[in-house]
C-alpha cells in the first residue's frame, strides 16, 4: 500500500519520561460537565493495567521478531506504553485523595488483563505461539481505537472552549499524540506473526464490544462513586450525545466509521490520524518539553 504523504520516513519512537502535577486538578476538570469528565476518566482506570499487559505481551513476542526495524519499533512501543501506564496511575492517586476510591473497578480491570488475558505458562509451543498471536491481534484492534481517540483529542477544540484543565489536556494530548505516533506497531507485529485477514478482524469483533462494555461500566462506576455528585447519579446516552455535539467527547458516528475501516482488506493504520500533527504536538507539549531537558 502506498505510504501516505503525511508519514515521515525513519520515525524513531522515543519514550518521553513526562511528569504531571495534579495538586490543583478539580474532580470535574471539564467545568460543569461531570459526565463528560468521567467518560474520559475511564482512560485512567483502563490504561495502567491494560498498557502493562501490552508491554508484557510484546516482550513475550520479541524472540519471534526476525525483522530488525520492526524489533526497534516494538522496543520503542514498549518504552512509550510503560510510561503511559505510570502517567495515568498518578491521576488515580489524585482521585483517591479527593474521595473517589477507584479500587473496586480496578480489581475488575486487573482480573481481565491478568487472569483472562494473562500469560499461560506450560502450554505446548504451538499453542503458546497461537495464544500469543491472538493477544497481539487483540492489541492491534485496541491500538486502532486508541489511535482514533488520540487523533480526536488532538483536534478536540471543544475541550479548550469549555475551559478543561490544562494539565489534564496536556496529559491526554501527549498520550494521544504518542498513540498516533506508534499506531502502526501492533498491526505490523501482527502481520509479522500472522498476515491473514481472519485473525485480525475476528480479534476486533471481540476487542471492540469488550472495550465498549468496559467503558460504559467504568463511567457508571465513576459517577456512582463521585462524592461531589448526588447519590445514584447515572450517565445517559442523551447526555453523551449532547456532550459529543459540543466537542467534549468523540462523535459515535465517527467512531463507528473508524472501526469499520479496520475491516477493509487493504487497511493500514498509517491512514488513520496524522503523524506530523502528533509529532508537532509533542514538540510543544509542556510535559514533553520538560522531559526533554
Amino acid at each position: 500500500m502506498r505510504q501516505p504523504a503525511d508519514e515521515p520516513d525513519g520515525l524513531v519512537l522515543q519514550p518521553r519520561d513526562v511528569a504531571f502535577d495534579w495538586a490543583g486538578l478539580p474532580m470535574h476538570w471539564i467545568p460543569g460537565e461531570p459526565m463528560a469528565t468521567h467518560v474520559v476518566n475511564v482512560l485512567h482506570l483502563l490504561l495502567p493495567e491494560g498498557e502493562r499487559w501490552f508491554v508484557r505481551t510484546f516482550q513475550e513476542a520479541l524472540p519471534l521478531i526476525t525483522d530488525d526495524e520492526l524489533r526497534e519499533q516494538v522496543l520503542g512501543f514498549i518504552g512509550q506504553e510503560a510510561l503511559h501506564a505510570d502517567a495515568h496511575e498518578g491521576v488515580l492517586d489524585h482521585l483517591h485523595a479527593r474521595g473517589l476510591d477507584p479500587g473496586p473497578y480496578l480489581r475488575h480491570v486487573e482480573f481481565v488483563f491478568r487472569r483472562v488475558l494473562g500469560e499461560r505458562p506450560g502450554l505446548p509451543p504451538h499453542r503458546a505461539r497461537a495464544y500469543l498471536t491472538e493477544r497481539v491481534a487483540l492489541i492491534a484492534g485496541i491500538e486502532h481505537v486508541t489511535a482514533f481517540l488520540g487523533d480526536w483529542v488532538l483536534n478536540a477544540r471543544g475541550l479548550d472552549r469549555a475551559g478543561a484543565d490544562p494539565t489534564m489536556l496536556d496529559l491526554l494530548r501527549w498520550h494521544g499524540a504518542e498513540e498516533v505516533e506508534h499506531r502502526s506497531v501492533a498491526y505490523d507485529l501482527l502481520r509479522h506473526l500472522d498476515p491473514g485477514y481472519v485473525r485480525r478482524t475476528r480479534a476486533m469483533l471481540i476487542a471492540g464490544p469488550v472495550l465498549v462494555k468496559l467503558w460504559v461500566g467504568g463511567t457508571r462506576f465513576l459517577m456512582a462513586a463521585d462524592p461531589e455528585l448526588p447519590a445514584r447519579t447515572r450517565p445517559t446516552w442523551r447526555g453523551y450525545t449532547a456532550a459529543a455535539r459540543r466537542g467534549l467527547l468523540p462523535d459515535p458516528r465517527r467512531a463507528a466509521r473508524s472501526a469499520g475501516r479496520y475491516f477493509r482488506p487493504g487497511y493500514h493504520p498509517t491512514h488513520e490520524g496524522s503523524t506530523r500533527q502528533a509529532v508537532a504536538y509533542l514538540g510543544t507539549s509542556p510535559a514533553a518539553r520538560a522531559a526533554a531537558h
